[in-house]
């Protein structure tokens, strides 16, 4: 037991003293279509009635009797009714969600690095420009966030990365919980999420002599099915990073980038590290 309660008060003491953090990105807006005024009906002229000079054929058929409706027409009806009947049950299995595979998946790196003061700059001048409502401008945020992180390779410490795939509804979904999870490891002293931008002035850094490490965490929900990466590799986060810029403006459906401590100075220790992400591999 006095292991577990030495862990216990480990853990509150690090809810208690967490570190800045900052993030950004969003979703896609997409405008709705506004409302459309009903017009005026329109207005047909009715067709004049026509009058036959003369009666139509009558078809006789060998065997006897006679009419206007034969058996060629009867099986061209019954030959359209067939190809309805196949035209619905193939649309029926389109639809159904038990037929269908994934269609969306969503990914997350998490990279622990050697914490440099302008590693911390860049990423907060890389939050403060990006254009966080437009597919192309959150596309464009990954492609420098993965630009700055390939540049910070020999600073790389630890890593992890998950992918997850599901219908679009349920990459959002996930991808919305993964974000929450990011925002919970810090105290929020920084954020552009879709055009609103927040900001925390009256944080103090906490400065420690045993901190050296930065963790940016990059999130995406893409209509691409990503590849897994694990077990996680140096080699294979670098592959990781080129998935995640791959995205485009019509494929990408959310993208988020955050990353802790935030304010200049400050940096985490190896203890909090490990307990705040349990999860890391050595790279």
């Amino acid at each position: 037991m006095r292991p577990f309660l030495w862990a216990l008060l480990l853990a509150l003491a690090l809810a208690f003293a967490q570190k800045s953090g900052g993030g950004v990105g969003g979703r896609p807006y997409v405008p709705s279509p506004p409302p459309m005024s009903p017009g005026p009906a329109p207005v047909f002229p009715a067709p004049a009635p026509a009058y036959p000079s003369y009666p139509g054929p009558v078809v006789v058929y060998p065997g006897g009797g006679g009419g206007s409706l034969g058996i060629v027409p009867l099986l061209a009806f019954l030959g359209l009714v067939l190809v309805a009947a196949y035209m619905v049950q193939g649309l029926r299995q389109a639809g159904s969600p038990g037929q269908r595979g994934p269609t969306a998946s969503v990914a997350r790196l998490r990279l622990a690095l050697l914490a440099r003061p302008q590693v911390q700059r860049a990423l907060r001048h890389l939050a403060e420009g990006a254009e966080t409502t437009s597919a192309k401008g959150l596309a464009d945020l990954v492609d420098e966030a993965a630009l700055l992180l390939l540049r910070e390779e020999p600073a790389w410490r630890f890593g992890d990365y998950q992918v997850a795939g599901g219908s679009e509804e349920e990459a959002l979904a996930r991808f919305d919980a993964w974000m929450l999870e990011e925002r919970s490891k810090y105290q929020e002293t920084f954020r552009h999420f879709e055009g609103k931008k927040e900001v925390t002035e009256g944080y103090q850094a906490q400065v420690e002599p045993g901190g050296r490490y930065l963790v940016v965490s990059l999130l995406l929900a893409d209509r691409r099915l990503l590849p897994p990466r694990s077990p996680l590799t140096r080699s294979r986060a670098r592959e990781a990073l080129m998935d995640l810029a791959g995205s485009s403006p019509y494929t990408l459906l959310g993208a988020y980038l955050s990353w802790t401590p935030e304010r200049e100075g400050e940096a985490l220790t190896e203890e909090e590290l490990l307990l705040l992400y349990p999860g890391l591999e050595k790279l």
